[in-house]
C-alpha cells in the first residue's frame, strides 16, 4: 500500500514533460488559427484585438488564483468550496490596507485576510471533522456577512468612500517590453491572416503588464513545480491521495493539510486583491460575482493540475471579454468555432463507437452553424451568458478525463492506518 504514495512522480513528470510541452504548443496553435479563422470569416477585428486579449488576461488571473487555492487544498484531500468566501476577505483586505499603505501593503493585507478565512476552515474540517461542504459554505455566509459590515466601519466618511466600498485605489505598477511591445502592437494592426493574431498575442503579453499579473503566472508556475518536482510536494499529494499510508510513512497528515488549506486561502487573497486594484478601482461588495466558484470549475477542468486551471480560466476570461468589448459581435463570431469544433467531437465519438453521443453532437453543430448563417450579432441578453455557458460546455466535454485525488473531501483521522 505503501508504494502507491511514495511513487516517484517526479521522475515521471520530467519523462513525460516534452510530450506535455508539444501537446500544449499545438494547442495553442490550434485556438489561434481557429481565432483567425473567425475573424476574417465573421468579419470580427475585435475577437483577438490585443485589447481584448489583454482584458481577457486581466479577468482570468483572479479565478486562476481562486483556482489555484482550490487546487493546494484539495491536492491534500481537503474540499474548499470557501474560495468565494476567502475571496471576498482578500477584496476587503485589499481594500482598506491598499487606501492606508499602498497597493504592496493591500496585497500582503489580502492574503492575510484570505488566510483567516483558510485557517477557519481547516479547523473545521481538519481538527473537527466538519463535513467539508457544509464548513466552505459557512465561510462564504460568514465572510460575505463580516465583509459588509467591516466595509461600512472601514469607508463610510471617506472622501470617495462609502458604506459598500472603497475610494478610488492606486494601481500596482506595470510596464512594457521595449522594442518588442511596439513591433508586436504594429504587426497586429496590419490584419494579415494568423500573423497579425500572434502579433496581438504578443501585444497583450508585454504592453502594460502589470506587475500582480507576473507575480499570479509566477505563483502558478511555482505551485506546480513545487507540488510536483519536490518532496514536500509529494508529501502534500499523499495526504490527499492514501493519508493512512503516508501516516504510516512518517507524514504528519495533520500539519501538511493545515498548511495547504492556509495557503489555499492566502491564494484566494490574492485573487480578491488582483480583482480589487487590478481588474477594477476600489472594493466594493459583491464584486467577486461567483469568481471562486469558477475558479473551482477552472481547477476541475484542468483535472487539478496548474497548466489546466489556467488554460480553464483564460477560457472564461477571454470569453467574458470579448461579449464586455465588442458585445453579440464578437460571440457571434465564436459560434463558428462552437460548430466546428463540435464537428470534431462528432468524428472522435464515430472513433470511439459512440453513436449517439456523435449524432448529438452533429445536430448541435448544425443548429450553431445555422445560428451564425441567419445572424449578424448575437442579443445583448444571450452574451451576458456567454462565460458561463462557455464553462460548463467544457466542463461537460472534459468530464471524461478528470481524476480527482483520490481521498479528497473525505475525514482522516489520526491513527486510522493501524
Amino acid at each position: 500500500m505503501s508504494t502507491v504514495v511514495m511513487d516517484r512522480r517526479p521522475t515521471s513528470a520530467s519523462s513525460s514533460g516534452p510530450r506535455t510541452r508539444l501537446r500544449v504548443s499545438l494547442w495553442l496553435l490550434v485556438g489561434l488559427l481557429a481565432l483567425a479563422t473567425a475573424r476574417v470569416v465573421a468579419d470580427a477585428d475585435d475577437i483577438d484585438s490585443p485589447g481584448t486579449l489583454r482584458a481577457g488576461l486581466v479577468l482570468a488571473m483572479p479565478i486562476a488564483l481562486a483556482g489555484l487555492g482550490g487546487l493546494w487544498s484539495e491536492r491534500a484531500g481537503v474540499v474548499n468550496i470557501g474560495l468565494e468566501g476567502m475571496m471576498i476577505l482578500g477584496t476587503l483586505g485589499a481594500g482598506y490596507y491598499t487606501y492606508h499603505w499602498g497597493v504592496w501593503a493591500g496585497l500582503l493585507g489580502a492574503m492575510v485576510f484570505g488566510a483567516i478565512g483558510g485557517v477557519l476552515h481547516a479547523v473545521a474540517t481538519v481538527v473537527f471533522g466538519v463535513d467539508h461542504i457544509v464548513s466552505g459554505v459557512a465561510v462564504n455566509i460568514i465572510a460575505a456577512g463580516a465583509a459588509a459590515f467591516l466595509a461600512e466601519v472601514f469607508f463610510s466618511g471617506l472622501q470617495g468612500g462609502g458604506p459598500t466600498q472603497s475610494p478610488s485605489l492606486p494601481e500596482p505598477p506595470s510596464f512594457d517590453f521595449p522594442v518588442l511591445a511596439d513591433a508586436s502592437t504594429d504587426l497586429s494592426a496590419k490584419g494579415w491572416f494568423l500573423l497579425s493574431d500572434a502579433g496581438s498575442v504578443l501585444s497583450a503579453l508585454t504592453n502594460d503588464m502589470s506587475v500582480f499579473t507576473l507575480l499570479a503566472l509566477a505563483a502558478i508556475a511555482g505551485s506546480g513545480w513545487l507540488l510536483w518536482r519536490t518532496a514536500f510536494g509529494l508529501r502534500l499529494r499523499s495526504c490527499g491521495e492514501a493519508p493512512s499510508s503516508a501516516e504510516t510513512l512518517g507524514v504528519n497528515v495533520y500539519r501538511y493539510k493545515f498548511l495547504a488549506v492556509t495557503i489555499s486561502g492566502m491564494l484566494a487573497g490574492f485573487a480578491g486583491c488582483y480583482l480589487a486594484v487590478v481588474a477594477s478601482s476600489g472594493y466594493a461588495n459583491g464584486q467577486t460575482n461567483g469568481r471562486g466558484f469558477i475558479g473551482l470549475a477552472a481547477m476541475i477542468f484542468g483535472n487539478w493540475r496548474p497548466g489546466g486551471l489556467l488554460a480553464g480560466s483564460l477560457l472564461f476570461g477571454y470569453t467574458d471579454a470579448a461579449r464586455l468589448r465588442s458585445g453579440g459581435e464578437s460571440v457571434h463570431a465564436l459560434l463558428l468555432i462552437l460548430a466546428v469544433g463540435l464537428l470534431l467531437l462528432a468524428v472522435w465519438q464515430v472513433r470511439r463507437g459512440h453513436r449517439t453521443s456523435a449524432i448529438v453532437a452533429i445536430v448541435a453543430a448544425v443548429v450553431v452553424a445555422v445560428w451564425f448563417a441567419l445572424t449578424d450579432a448575437i442579443p445583448g441578453d444571450f452574451t451576458q451568458m456567454t462565460p458561463y455557458v462557455t464553462t460548463l460546455l467544457v466542463l461537460s466535454l472534459a468530464s471524461q478525463r478528470l481524476r480527482m485525488p483520490a481521498a479528497d473531501g473525505l475525514r482522516y483521522r489520526r491513527g486510522q492506518a493501524g
